[in-house]
């Protein structure tokens, strides 16, 4: 394959530093892809109510359509799973049980605590988390396989204590129409033994909806929330069924944002960019540094570094898109300003001091600190959880954790000695607000001393 030409820059540069923005504007001017268009909506929308109607007739013609064939059963069958484990590289299962070791220690801290707060006469407000019943794991075919996001969706869920996990990936036609064998080998690591061959936005819709049973089948339950990456079809999705279940996000294209100074490793920068370039074309890949040296040698590490890739056009397709940039800026100030305004999927920091750059951070899915943190190790082995928010959310939402999977229960005990002391400051409030009836309903309990 040809080199791209020198006069063709591998990806273009946003000079930040004659400027003064901040807030909006700030992130108006930050490299981003475009949006779907609602094409992709109205095309999900009649998909995922055909699903819903339709049920497994539905999903068989969908399969033939998109993944070149129906599997035999909605369920993949138990000899399966467990010959895709049988059959599986001993290397390969070392490292995802590494992986799940390292996963299910971060998950352990997270786990919620009860706790409770006491007032006058005995009175306790306490903070029960309890964990949804059933959840749905979508873990997405395409152009790689994704062992590791059956790891990173089922390890939060069976922390958090949900009893029912069900999985869903597509059907590949030259495994027999059943998911990757990684991919189920994996489930099977992690004891999740409902798995069906359904991918796409029509997953989302099975899960949420559920399948009813036919032939002898068992029905396919709707689910309480719905987690997991995939593509645009698959996003439109998930947010057309918010309504009615719990979803984790609605994830765009991967990303990655690294601050670097003039002491950062190039060729380290340069791979890293690469790196989330080869998940897809629309991937965005920004630099973000206050040294013009820097940029210069990254851009050249990208040049010989993208000659030797795998998936060279794919990398040089993001990389030379709309959404990836080398941005320049005055000083750290404005870069970590800058970084917090793009919230990235992923912010690594390659600076002298980069443990203090990194404190100051407060948007960014997660943040990776120093030249030996890079994303790649969030992806399979830090013990971090790699399905986090995309597109400037996590300026708002959090990357998938336990609580993802648990729901605050408010438990109120006043016995009457209590609810009498703030009967009158009830008896108030409701008359303000025109709603004497809520007073009333304390007034009688003590009507007659009925205490």
């Amino acid at each position: 394959m040809p080199a791209t030409p020198a006069s063709e820059p591998i990806i273009r540069t946003l000079d930040l530093r004659e400027g003064s923005l901040h807030g909006a504007a700030l992130r108006s001017a930050m490299p981003r892809t475009g949006g779907d268009g609602p094409d992709v909506r109205a095309t999900v929308a009649r998909l995922v109510e055909d699903v819903r109607t339709r049920g497994r007739a539905a999903l068989d013609e969908l399969a033939e359509r998109f993944d070149g064939g129906a599997p035999a059963s909605l369920r993949v069958p138990e000899e399966v799973r467990r010959e895709a484990l049988a059959s599986l590289d001993p290397e390969v299962r070392e490292a995802l049980e590494e992986s799940i070791r390292r996963a299910r220690a971060f998950a352990a801290v997270q786990v919620p605590e009860e706790k409770s707060v006491e007032f006058e006469g005995g009175a306790r407000v306490t903070a029960r988390y309890t964990p949804v019943d059933r959840v749905g794991l979508y873990v997405p075919g395409g152009l790689a396989v994704y062992p590791s996001s059956v790891v990173m969706n089922a390890v939060p869920a069976q922390a958090a204590g949900v009893e029912s996990l069900v999985l869903a990936s597509p059907p590949q036609k030259e495994f027999g129409s059943w998911p990757h064998p990684t991919v189920l080998a994996a489930a099977e690591l992690l004891g999740v033994d409902e798995v069906i061959a359904v991918g796409g936005a029509q997953a989302v819709a099975a899960l949420a909806y559920g399948v009813p049973g036919e032939g002898g089948e068992p029905a396919l339950e709707p689910v309480d929330v719905v987690t997991g990456p995939g593509n645009a079809f698959v996003a439109a999705a998930k947010s057309l069924v918010r309504t009615d279940v719990g979803i984790d996000a609605e994830a765009g294209p991967t990303e990655i944002a690294v601050v670097a100074d003039e002491s950062a490793d190039a060729e380290l920068v340069a791979a890293d960019l690469v790196s989330q370039a080869e998940h897809d074309s629309l991937a965005g890949s920004v630099l973000i540094t206050d040294s013009e040296d820097l940029a210069d040698r990254v851009r050249a590490a990208l040049a010989r570094q993208t000659e030797r890739t795998k998936h060279r056009e794919r990398v040089l397709a993001a990389l030379g898109g709309e959404q990836s940039a080398i941005v320049l800026v005055r000083d750290l100030n404005q870069a970590l300003e800058t970084a917090d305004a793009y919230a990235a999927e992923h912010l690594e920091i390659h600076t002298v001091r980069p443990h203090e750059a990194a404190a100051r951070v407060r948007h960014a899915g997660a943040v990776f600190v120093g030249p030996h943190s890079p994303v790649s190790l969030g992806d399979y082995t830090a013990g971090s959880n790699h399905v986090l928010p995309t597109s400037g959310t996590a300026r708002r939402a959090s990357g998938l954790n336990v609580l993802s999977f648990m729901k605050l229960v408010q438990v109120v005990e006043y016995p009457a000695e209590a609810l009498e002391a703030v009967a009158g400051r009830i008896r108030v409030l409701s008359d303000a607000e025109d709603l004497p009836a809520h007073g009333d309903a304390v007034d009688a309990r003590f009507a007659g001393d009925r205490r």
